[in-house]
């Protein structure tokens, strides 16, 4: 099951190329997993506090530039996979408003769960794990 989180483009986050700063779009997907994350795991209150994990990996890959504009670009969240200790999200910003689906961005993030009193890895819970796996995604 893919996450849809709706982005809207600030001024703030446009560079001298009148596009959106390469560093931003971290951002996005960052607002994206964290509401997804919230979703799929069904916390009310803090995600982390109640779900403690870090973020250990992330690569994204640029496929054009992003400009500012009103609607708001998608970003698409997905679980690709989920270990002993660790989970794979795969994300993608897109652009729906017009009659074809354009994608700018791909990513892959690693989360690893870890300890909230010693930020050591630790095993998923069950109830983490069966809801992490409700929204496996396979190509």
């Amino acid at each position: 099951m893919t996450f849809t989180h709706p982005v809207l483009v600030r001024w703030s986050d446009i560079d001298s190329y009148d596009h959106v700063n390469n560093v931003r779009y971290f951002d996005y997907l960052q607002e994206a997993r964290i509401t997804f994350l919230a979703e799929a795991l069904g916390t009310t209150g803090d995600l982390f506090a109640q779900h403690p994990c870090l973020l250990v990996s992330q690569t994204v890959d640029y496929l054009r530039p992003i400009l500012l504009r009103h609607p708001p670009y998608d970003v698409d969240v997905w679980i690709d996979s989920v270990g002993t200790t660790s989970y794979t999200l795969g994300s993608r910003i897109v652009d729906r408003s017009g009659e074809t689906e354009e994608v700018y961005a791909k990513a892959v993030s690693v989360i690893v769960t870890v300890d909230a009193e010693t930020a050591a890895k630790r095993p998923l819970g069950d109830a983490e794990r069966q809801s992490l796996l409700k929204h496996v995604v396979t190509a």
